[in-house]
């Protein structure tokens, strides 16, 4: 019970979506090169990267979302409405697309999740024309993402013998070093790693701890283990609270973006 389903998708975009993804989405769009036309985003979940990356692209432009998870996708194609857009069921390690097909390939916190990360690079490297732009974002440490790190150590400190390690995953592509490396491995010809750092601000601790909880993939591990998800909460939002502030809550984010040219 791991996956972005049910009432997660809506959670994450509503409550965690403007405070930790609206920031790293905006500023992936604004890195697409002026004159691309064909563009791919793979792992599109909710919508957030999708609807910027649109914006960048002329009327005659075309983008293909993509994400193996369909009732993110759903959520995402129900919110946007643009004829310019192909959605598409995909799996980043088999991209239904051919080779040297568009000129740009967004990935905002995906590859993380992916079984094969370097067949899924190797994948962008295909599917990118030469001289196309791969652009590429995965998070800092649970250390250097503090909202985050507090609500893991509440929900691990619940059930030690069996600590529910979701948050682990998408956290656990935080060096910069070996992620040019697995650029260049698979063959780009140019890579330029760069940390991006700022601060996210929920309304109050309360929702943040809500939607850390309930809106990512980490609830169902913790229904898995017959965790209280109200006391979790209420033990997140007080640490969240003391450490973060309350009315807002600020949450430093930090994520490193990959710029891999072909």
């Amino acid at each position: 019970m791991t996956a972005f389903v049910g009432s997660v998708p809506e959670l994450y975009d509503r409550i965690n979506g403007p405070v930790m993804f609206e920031p790293y989405a905006r500023d992936l769009a604004r890195r697409v090169p002026g004159d691309a036309r064909r563009l791919l985003e793979v792992g599109a979940g909710t919508g957030r990267v999708t609807r910027h990356l649109v914006a960048r692209l002329p009327a005659d432009g075309e983008l293909t979302a993509t994400d193996l998870n369909r009732a993110m996708l759903e959520y995402a194609r129900s919110a946007i409405d643009d004829a310019r857009i192909t959605w598409r069921i995909a799996d980043a390690q088999a991209l239904p697309l051919p080779d040297a097909d568009v000129d740009v390939a967004a990935f905002q916190f995906g590859l993380m999740f992916v079984p094969d990360k370097p067949r899924a690079v190797r994948e962008l490297w295909r599917v990118l024309r030469p001289g196309g732009v791969a652009l590429v974002n995965t998070w800092d440490t649970l250390v250097a993402n503090r909202a985050i790190g507090i609500v893991h150590e509440v929900a691990c400190a619940a059930c030690p013998a069996d600590p529910p390690r979701f948050y682990e995953t998408p956290y656990g592509m935080s060096d910069r070093d070996a992620l040019a490396a697995l650029f260049r491995a698979a063959g780009f010809a140019r890579v330029d790693v760069e940390t991006v750092a700022t601060v996210g601000e929920s309304p109050s601790a309360r929702e943040a701890a809500h939607g850390l909880l309930r809106g990512t993939p980490i609830v169902g591990q913790l229904v898995e283990r017959r965790l209280d998800l109200d006391a979790l909460e209420r033990a997140a939002e007080a640490r969240l609270a003391a450490e973060l502030g309350d009315h807002p809550c600020r949450q430093p984010l930090v994520a490193h973006v990959v710029t891999a040219i072909r």
